[in-house]
């Protein structure tokens, strides 16, 4: 049965903070903040103009998650929508849920005339990323991402 797809509600904040505390760990071996992780996750929850979630369920369980963030291109007079906090959980992948998750998002942004496009920014080591990013006819780009970290600047 293909998973189904719903946005995120405020009473999903505690399953989406855990997956984002569990995606951090797997890709980045990094411990989060639970805490931060709660009020970001509520933050972006109460006000869409920081973000959108995506949940996939089957049976009526929560077997993956995917945020949405937007960029306004100038250059394009446009949107890009920014693919991000991408979970399934182990026992979950390979089946299906990212795709459905995927496609949901490709629709609902290609109906949308202000969006010219989708994003997103994969571990350059994760190659089972990177194949799944290719199939749904996603490729690399010219750009490499470069950042500057304020540490503890968050609360």
């Amino acid at each position: 049965m293909p998973a189904q797809v719903r946005p995120g509600r405020p009473a999903d904040a505690p399953i989406i903070a855990e997956f984002n505390t569990r995606l951090a760990k797997e890709s980045e071996n990094e411990i989060l903040d639970t805490a931060k992780v709660s009020a970001g996750v509520a933050a972006i929850l109460a006000d869409p103009a920081k973000g959108r979630y995506f949940l996939a369920e089957r049976d009526g369980d929560v077997v993956g998650q995917l945020m949405l963030t937007t960029e306004w291109s100038d250059w394009r007079n446009s949107a890009f929508w920014w693919i991000q906090s991408v979970y399934v959980p182990p026992e979950h992948r390979c089946k299906g849920v990212f795709s459905a998750l995927y496609r949901h998002v490709q629709n609902i942004a290609y109906d949308d005339p202000q969006v010219c496009g989708l994003r997103l920014y994969v571990d350059k080591e994760n190659f089972r990323a990177k194949s799944a990013y290719r199939t749904l006819g996603m490729g690399p780009s010219n750009y490499e991402v470069m950042e500057l970290e304020f540490e503890g600047r968050a609360t």
